[in-house]
């Protein structure tokens, strides 16, 4: 499989590989999910000095942007890309910031100073999140009005994901004449940003409520809608790709934890039930690889990548839940402690798991999709 750059030449799996292994080592010498134990409940959601070696130093703040701003690869580097980050949970905001803000800006066209800062590792959010936590054209819980030629927002984003560390929010509100989108600065009058609990400590998230606040126009007559279908249509393959990683990882730490264990004289991966369990999840982790893979050679055709997405997401979110929760489970005692990493993995999975929708919501998109 190649990969078509923003500069028009085609990655080699080679060059795929080699970006892979780059991601790897960077998140091995940073302690691999000691950088998740690192946060905290007051400070959840990103690991600054790792997101200053992997977004700045590495060049990873770019992924998948137009050359013109900095950008590098496409959406074949970003799943790849993911799902190393997936095997580690890596507390960073590539998700939040490069590929659901940057995506977004980059198709706006009107955002070249925001999409040179966000390339350089400026962390942006993206509010669109309708109150059940999907993203809904007709469900937008912002709104806009105009002063003038100035644009002013009203309402309340929940679910903005590393909103509470963002120094951009861009935000999806609804208007006259539509969907459209603006730049807001989270330090602006009228603009309130708190930061909620999560299950999941690498997944900051935050509520944002606008009061009159004054923006920046990045769309007009409603154009906003379908750029965010479409940035979310990458951003699905990213999460999948994710749980792809995070899924595998889990895999990996049952079936050597069920080699080395040991009852009535004789390893408990040798249990035909154990067995059993394991190849289930071999088999759960196969599949979503195959929806990820799927989904990345449906690039190019934004109706395959819009149905390869949703079924990418609707499989990938139940998988690494179902892997995780047999994860612990396998692991015995030991796996339903905090000292263990089988929670962490738990954790991350069930949070993904609703994170841009749940798998109901991606089948009912699909269903749409195909006509049913």
């Amino acid at each position: 499989m190649t990969s078509t750059a923003t500069d028009g030449t085609a990655l080699s799996d080679t060059e795929l590989e080699d970006l892979r292994e780059t991601v790897r080592s960077v998140c091995a010498d940073a302690g691999g999910t000691a950088a998740v134990r690192g946060l905290s409940e007051e400070a959840p959601g990103i690991d600054a000095g790792l997101w200053d070696a992997l977004g700045r130093q590495v060049g990873l703040a770019a992924l998948g942007l137009p050359e013109a701003a900095g950008g590098m690869g496409g959406l074949a580097e970003i799943a790849v890309v993911c799902e190393e980050l997936g095997r580690t949970l890596a507390p960073v905001p590539l998700l939040s910031s490069t590929v659901l803000a940057g995506q977004v800006l980059a198709a706006c066209g009107t955002a070249d100073k925001a999409l040179a800062k966000l390339a350089e590792g400026t962390v942006h959010a993206l509010a669109v999140a309708a109150p059940d936590g999907a993203w809904r054209a007709d469900a937008v819980p912002v709104g806009v009005s105009w002063r003038g030629s100035v644009p002013l927002l009203d309402g309340t984003a929940p679910f903005v994901l590393d909103g509470a560390d963002a120094e951009a929010l861009v935000v999806a509100a609804a208007g006259t004449d539509g969907v459209d989108l603006f730049l807001a600065d989270p330090r602006e009058p009228g603009v309130t940003v708190r930061r909620v609990p999560t299950l999941d400590l690498s997944r900051g998230q935050a509520v944002v409520t606008f009061s009159g606040a004054r923006v920046r126009a990045l769309t007009a007559g409603g154009e906003g809608a379908d750029v965010v279908s479409r940035a979310l249509d990458v951003a699905l393959v990213a999460l999948a790709a994710e749980q792809l990683g995070g899924a595998q990882a889990a895999l990996d730490m049952t079936v050597a934890h069920v080699r080395d264990r040991t009852q009535f004289g004789r390893a408990i991966g040798g249990f035909q039930a154990v067995k059993h369990a394991c190849a289930d999840m071999l088999l759960q982790v196969e599949a979503a690889r195959s929806a990820v893979v799927r989904a990345v050679r449906a690039d190019g055709s934004s109706q395959s990548l819009a149905e390869a997405a949703a079924v990418a997401q609707a499989w990938c979110g139940e998988a690494f839940v179902s892997v995780a929760a047999e994860c612990v489970q396998l692991h015995g005692g030991m796996g339903f402690t905090w000292e263990h990493d089988a929670h962490l993995y738990f954790r991350r999975a069930q949070s993904d798991a609703v994170l841009l929708g749940g798998a109901a919501h991606h089948r009912e998109r699909l269903a749409g999709l195909l006509g049913w």
